[in-house]
């Protein structure tokens, strides 16, 4: 590519996101007929943000939504041509383009709405069977590695932020999430997705749960897994650790090293 054609292109795709100088290369964008061009990629990116955040944009309002979806897309476009997998960095540009005044509660939600996209656009892969588990002796399976599922994704919340609750109650009406998703207790629960057949599922997770996969998530034994959940959450982490499997939250065991 020569040096001339990437300029043409980057000045191309820097008209497309907004406003263009009067000269040089970028002239073309005064043509009447390129407004047709940023438009129907603007409303692209907005659409496919709306498709991708449907609780935020049920919150804040049509209006509202779409105005900060320009913003967003301006400011961070698309970075490949498949929208589905569009706003990975909403979430954060949300918290940092508001400011003191980022509502706490919404940023929660956008993050459960980035992990419903990922949980559903992960690769496939088997789900931990159960029954393997008590094949392998005690002392060998707590130096093995519990492997997360790759679709798996976990949340923790503050104890006074309703985030998951409120996700599920505006989530559920356009998407179905597993039979545990009402949040029964009343409690200001952790979540849980996944995707164990081939539907994204999400369930109400507490902290030592949250904990005890990411530290697996981290590569650590299943004795430093649990070491770590009551070190951080102060819990016991074995009434979490069979729903967890159930769930599908894992792929596999890695075994311990041979002595």
């Amino acid at each position: 590519m020569t040096a001339s054609l990437a300029a043409f292109q980057q000045s191309f795709f820097d008209a497309l996101r907004g406003p263009s100088g009067p000269t040089g290369e970028q002239a073309f964008a005064r043509a009447p007929g390129f407004a047709v061009y940023r438009n129907t990629v603007m409303a692209g990116c907005v659409d496919a943000l709306a498709a991708n955040f449907p609780t935020v944009a049920s919150l804040l309002g049509e209006d509202a939504f779409r105005g900060a979806a320009r913003d967003h897309a301006r400011e961070l476009p698309p970075e490949e041509g498949v929208l589905a997998n569009y706003g990975e960095r909403f979430a954060d540009w949300l918290q940092r383009s508001l400011g003191d005044d980022a509502p706490p509660l919404l940023v929660a939600i956008a993050r459960l709405d980035r992990a419903w996209t990922e949980c559903h656009l992960a690769v496939d892969a088997p789900t931990l069977d159960a029954t393997l588990i008590g094949t392998i002796a005690p002392e060998r399976f707590a130096a093995c590695r519990l492997v997360p599922h790759p679709a798996a994704r976990w949340l923790g919340f503050d104890d006074d932020l309703p985030a998951y609750a409120l996700w599920c109650e505006r989530r559920a009406a356009g998407r179905r999430g597993d039979a545990a998703d009402a949040s029964p207790s009343g409690r200001n629960e952790s979540a849980l997705l996944t995707r164990p057949h081939d539907e994204v599922t999400w369930r109400p997770v507490d902290r030592a749960a949250v904990v005890f996969l990411s530290a697996c998530a981290e590569g650590r034994t299943v004795a430093e897994s649990f070491e770590a959940v009551s070190a951080v959450a102060g819990e016991d982490a074995a009434a979490a650790f069979a729903p967890l499997v159930r769930a599908g939250a894992f792929t596999r065991i890695d075994p311990a090293p041979a002595p």
